[in-house]
């Protein structure tokens, strides 16, 4: 994924990971498309509690005896001898540098970061489709924010531009590891561009305030999820009946696909109640307990607003 030259993922021009063309003799190619491929390597990263290594010393050797003998991954990885906050160790494909060109693209508006979450693929891609000649033939890939406009993989669009829950979860849970070990000196811009800057916790909370979004009424008393639908909208026997859809519209939030998805769209539910009752300062202090690895364990009593009570937090 990191080595050099163009039959790698990273791009370090761009600082982006992207898929990668191999041929037949042998040649490669990046191909420079953005989308959610190149965010999916946040999600390779796990922090680790000082006791760790007294709990499992064997775990901790290998892992050591791994890098020592592949020194080429330990020139890309994030340094493991590393200590951050907390006296914690992160074990993740990416370093602080590569997380904040990541992040840069992820939250800018103009590409990923949607009003009701992260899109599959980025916006620029509406104005700027990414073109491939092979031979006598052109392969085009553009942002479709709703459904597809081909009968290509059965007419389903969700990697080509909606937002997709199981992906935005994914995502919400690597911000608060990587924020976990970097705590509250770690800020990016949110959104890019915005001068607005944010924790990885305060990110993460961003970023589910949107997916949340879709669900709420909004201003004008409506739910983004049943878009243009009247009688969901207004009919008072339908409209707070809400629809768990597999993907939703990357400009609006209206839902797509299948409206029946609650074994992963549901999981919107688990996001809202975890920032409803973890506090950033416990979350920290807390640390492996607080992050999605924690939430078979009860939420500990210091990690609750002191408003609610402490609460047992569902399973993933």
């Amino acid at each position: 994924m990191l080595h050099q030259g163009h039959d790698g993922m990273w791009d370090e021009q761009d600082g982006f990971f992207y898929d990668v063309l191999r041929r037949p003799d042998g040649s490669a190619e990046r191909l420079k498309v953005r989308s959610v491929v190149g965010l999916l390597p946040l999600c390779a990263a796990a922090v680790f509690e000082p006791a760790f290594g007294k709990l499992l010393p064997e775990v901790t050797l290998r892992v050591h005896r791994l890098l020592e003998e592949r020194p080429e991954l330990r020139r890309f990885v994030h340094p493991l001898d590393q200590v951050g906050h907390n006296g914690r160790h992160l074990l993740s494909i990416v370093d602080a540098a590569r997380l904040r060109r990541i992040l840069a693209v992820m939250l800018d508006e103009a590409e990923f970061l949607g009003p009701h979450g992260i899109r599959s693929l980025s916006r620029r891609h509406a104005a700027e489709p990414y073109v491939l000649q092979v031979g006598s033939q052109e392969f085009r890939v553009g942002y479709l924010p709703a459904e597809s406009d081909t009968g290509m993989f059965g007419g389903n669009s969700n990697w080509r531009g909606p937002v997709w829950m199981p992906v935005n979860v994914m995502l919400v849970r690597a911000l608060l590891i990587h924020h976990a070990f970097h705590g509250d000196d770690f800020r990016v811009e949110c959104p890019t561009g915005s001068g607005r800057m944010l924790t990885l916790f305060e990110v993460a909370r961003e970023i589910t305030g949107r997916l949340a979004g879709t669900f709420l009424r909004n201003a004008a008393g409506e739910r983004p999820v049943f878009g243009g639908t009247r009688k969901f909208q207004d009919d008072p026997h339908w409209r707070d009946c809400l629809l768990f859809h597999e993907y939703f519209h990357g400009d609006n939030g209206a839902g797509l696909g299948a409206s029946h998805q609650t074994g992963w769209t549901g999981t919107v539910a688990t996001l809202m109640h975890l920032f409803a009752t973890v506090t950033p300062e416990a979350f920290l202090a807390e640390g492996g307990v607080a992050t999605f690895g924690g939430l078979a364990q009860p939420t500990p009593a210091a990690a609750v607003h002191p408003a609610r009570p402490a609460t047992t937090v569902p399973a993933g």
